[in-house]
């Protein structure tokens, strides 16, 4: 009978070394993870990278998702059933002698046309033609080869162009000067 009773007691003492029973180890476990400072730290760390990992997810597969664009905005105005009454009127080829840098002869030949609102006005800048042709001799023949150089140059040519026939062709406005031919020899 004592052997039955030390069994027992040994069953219901846990020795050193022997584990505790479930419900033991789970508040063992809180125990020592409160208990323990480099155990708490690691936890927060893992919580902290799980917390911050997420949010970086969240973050790029909600707001960096493309957004799916409306086929037709409701700000868009429809496209007009005919097209815009465009007019484009022929000023007469000029060929110019231009400056150079050595002295040496150099000539610009220039075909343009001018975009017009509406085909009465056509009648108006034929009458205004020789105004128009004097603003773009006085212009053209104080160029220099490297101001036609490049996008930029020629740029600069349709603007100071478009400037100088607006001037002249009061009150019809014109829009735009385009270049149709441009040969600097």
């Amino acid at each position: 009978m004592a052997k039955k009773k030390e069994q027992k007691a040994d069953e219901a003492e846990p020795q050193d070394g022997a584990e505790a029973p479930p419900a033991q180890s789970k508040q063992g476990f809180l125990k020592t993870l409160l208990g323990n400072r480099k155990m708490l730290a690691i936890a927060a760390g893992a919580l902290l990278l799980v917390l911050l990992g997420s949010g970086a997810a969240l973050y790029f597969f909600v707001f960096s998702a493309p957004k799916a664009e409306p086929a037709v905005a409701s700000y868009e105005a429809p496209l007009p059933a005919t097209p815009p009454q465009v007019v484009y009127y022929d000023v007469p080829d000029l060929i110019v002698n231009i400056q150079s840098a050595d002295g040496s002869p150099a000539y610009l030949k220039l075909s343009t046309a001018l975009e017009l609102d509406r085909p009465e006005e056509k009648a108006g800048l034929a009458v205004m033609m020789p105004r128009i042709v004097d603003q773009f001799q006085g212009y053209l023949r104080e160029l220099r080869i490297d101001d036609l150089k490049g996008s930029a140059g020629v740029l600069r040519l349709k603007e100071e162009l478009l400037r100088r026939i607006n001037a002249v062709a009061q009150p019809y406005r014109v829009h735009d000067v385009l270049l149709k031919e441009m040969i600097v020899q």
